[in-house]
């Protein structure tokens, strides 16, 4: 029994299930082959309401922050078998930027584009010298008449080949450390800005990853979000979000993975019988399914704790850190349990493996969340 979720959620749910079963779902394969969704399933998505809704009304959404919508949208997605679509970095991680960030005037400008899935969106933080460790990012903003000169390149950077909008996080005072971090906000089109080669991933092969390139771009001030030289505070008061965002995919995913193995084992026959009758096979499933319980039950609470505003960092780092080693164990196991099958890319759980060994590496490796949470045990105090 689930508590945190009301009738609304539920729903929703059935929306999220329906698109995806109908727009997602019967085109992974071409779109693992090609590398990136169609973009009109963006435009079909804002159509029935399944992006942007934290967005006020008067620029098309619902003004409901309640990222049980955004936990639900994630279960459904990975329990439809759908790939690609990187509707999570649109929904999850963008609004606490483009709605507690923004002027009106930028608000007018953006957010009805992205509640529409006209204006695709994505982050550019990593570069190929600085991933976690943000205060080494080279990327500088020279402040000028008007504005800013951008020059750097981002890479790993998801939704890069569609992204219209990319807020990219650039040093306006290069010798005054993460205190000299700002994000700016450059659009499809502004001159000096590049697009590289699409990355070739070993997972995740529908969803565009690419590398990003700035070559003097001017960016107007008018782009500024937030405060000039917070940057790097903004960051992290988004990251929190981001890193409960990475819990319920893992959760969703040992959830699925363990769906489609008891479906396998069932009928795969060993020496005259059901592997799903052998011992070892019914003690491995049985752990993977006590580490989902377990993990969706903490999961579900920080997400209520995200909820009613009260998520401390270490939690969330808990959550990011937790969760995703589990799924990775429990998918392990599961790939163990199809034998040959299980290495063949014509099987899903093949991709969920491949596909998903990124999450304990995505919003801070969990080295990083290990230090997070050892700092909060205040070990270093006399």
């Amino acid at each position: 029994m689930r508590t945190i979720f009301d009738p609304e959620h539920d729903a929703f749910r059935q929306l999220a299930r329906t698109f995806f079963e109908k727009e997602c779902a019967p085109h992974t394969a071409r779109w693992e082959e090609q590398g990136h969704v169609d973009r009109d399933v963006w435009l079909r998505a804002g159509d029935v309401g399944l992006l942007g809704w934290e967005a006020p009304e008067e620029y098309g959404g619902a003004g409901i922050k309640d990222f049980r919508y955004n936990a639900v949208m994630t279960e459904e997605f990975i329990a439809t078998g759908s790939v690609g679509f990187g509707y999570a970095l649109h929904n999850d991680v963008m609004p606490p930027y483009l709605i507690d960030l923004t002027t009106q005037e930028q608000k007018k400008r953006w957010l009805p584009g992205w509640v529409s899935g006209e204006l695709i969106t994505a982050i550019a933080m990593t570069e190929p010298g600085a991933g976690s460790d943000l205060k080494s990012i080279t990327t500088t903003a020279k402040p000028t008449d008007g504005g800013f000169r951008l020059n750097g390149a981002k890479t790993y950077i998801t939704n890069g080949l569609l992204a219209d909008l990319v807020l990219v996080v650039a040093k306006t005072e290069p010798t005054a450390g993460h205190r000299g971090i700002s994000l700016l906000m450059v659009e499809r089109g502004m001159e000096g800005f590049h697009r590289g080669r699409k990355l070739d991933k070993v997972g995740m092969r529908a969803q565009d990853t690419a590398e990003l390139f700035f070559e003097d771009v001017f960016v107007p001030a008018t782009n500024l979000v937030g405060e000039q030289g917070r940057g790097f505070y903004h960051l992290m008061k988004g990251l929190s979000q981001e890193r409960v965002g990475c819990a319920v995919t893992s959760t969703a995913v040992m959830e699925r993975a363990l769906h489609l193995t008891c479906e396998f084992v069932r009928s795969r026959k060993v020496f005259g019988q059901p592997l799903g009758a052998m011992q070892n096979t019914q003690f491995k499933l049985a752990e993977v399914a006590a580490s989902f319980e377990v993990c969706r039950t903490f999961t579900d609470s920080v997400v209520a704790e995200l909820v009613a505003g009260t998520l401390a960092p270490h939690r969330a780092a808990v959550a990011k850190m937790f969760v995703t080693e589990r799924q990775w164990e429990a998918i392990d196991e599961c790939v163990q349990l199809f034998g040959g099958a299980g290495y063949m890319n014509e099987y899903e759980i093949a991709r969920l493996w491949r596909d998903t060994r990124i999450q304990r590496v995505l919003a801070g490796s969990n080295e990083v969340m290990r230090h997070i949470i050892g700092r909060s045990l205040e070990l270093e105090s006399a």
